[in-house]
């Protein structure tokens, strides 16, 4: 199958794209295509952006936190302490 059975192919323009590592990126997309402002540098993984002067901030990933970390979160020792009480109490047919 040759240009002729597909047609015309899409206007295209270069727009380059500049992460804080000074890597510097040219993607081919369609001239009537929606341009994102960021695009994830393919050198080093960071957000690269439009403007080469100010590249876009890396995202600040959050920690893995356990089910347990959560917890101490919403409640302080003494409500758990609390808490465990009331459940072995329950459990021993205390209540």
């Amino acid at each position: 199958m040759g240009e002729v059975e597909r047609g015309e192919p899409a206007a295209r323009v270069v727009v380059m794209y500049y992460c804080r590592n000074g890597h510097e990126t040219g993607h081919n997309l369609a001239t009537d295509a929606l341009i994102p402002a960021e695009w994830d540098c393919p050198r080093c993984g960071k957000p690269a952006g439009l403007d080469k002067k100010s590249p876009p901030m890396p995202i600040k990933n959050e920690p893995y936190k356990t089910h347990l970390a959560y917890v101490n979160e919403r409640r302080t020792d003494a409500e758990a302490e609390k808490i465990l009480v009331e459940a072995l109490a329950e459990l021993r047919g205390e209540l």
